[in-house]
């Protein structure tokens, strides 16, 4: 029987991003296909980007091009870009309209509509914890999430969030970043936040607080 879900407000994300990931943690996303069958993603890992100030931000030093638009609209936005020529990243805009924070979905654990994610994923054979959805790219190649969502509110009947269970702060590791060496003190930040030991988080992975 699928799972009975209540939708978040927008006024969940219209608050700092380091907030917002954090609490992102136990939240689901729900991917509504073209052909009406459902998915369902619980938010195991995320991190925060904090707009101008922080260099690892695609809003840094308020930098605007057509690619980061969405990331400027108000908390409770989409912000979908394309990185390396071959991942899509999903990412939830945070705080008021025009400061550019933003929450990235790193890891989820699918909980519904596995066999889909997985076809989705065109993977062959044994898939180990962390394959279907363990890192932005993943996760969005399992949702079949793309362009086409950016810029869309996070209660949009294809692509939404649900309140899902909130984790409790003894279950959180937190850590700094990853891929960011570039952003100099900003990488150093501890902005990543994960549930503790979840087999389905990105490499490398959280064992604890830090």
């Amino acid at each position: 029987m699928p799972l009975a879900l209540k939708p978040i407000g927008a006024n969940f994300a219209r608050r700092p991003a380091q907030v917002v990931a954090r609490d992102l943690l136990g939240r689901l996303i729900v991917r509504t296909l073209d052909d009406g069958s459902r998915l369902v993603a619980r938010i195991v890992e995320t991190e925060a980007y904090l707009g101008a100030p922080d260099r690892a931000s695609h809003a840094w030093n308020n930098r605007r091009t057509p690619r980061n638009a969405s990331l400027y609209l108000p908390g409770g936005h989409w912000y979908v870009y394309f990185i390396y020529g071959m991942h899509f990243c999903l990412n939830v805009v945070t705080g008021q309209a025009d400061t550019g924070g933003a929450a990235l979905i790193r890891a989820a654990e699918i909980i519904e509509g596995r066999e889909t994610a997985h076809r989705l994923r065109t993977l062959n054979g044994r898939v180990r914890p962390g394959d279907l959805a363990g890192g932005p790219g993943k996760l969005c190649q399992a949702l079949a999430i793309g362009p086409t969502h950016d810029g869309r509110a996070v209660n949009d009947p294809m692509l939404w969030l649900a309140a899902g269970q909130k984790v409790k702060e003894a279950q959180v590791a937190t850590g700094t970043r990853i891929g960011v060496a570039y952003a100099g003190p900003a990488a150093l930040w501890p902005l990543r936040f994960a549930i503790a030991g979840h087999p389905e988080m990105s490499r490398p992975r959280l064992h604890g607080r830090k």
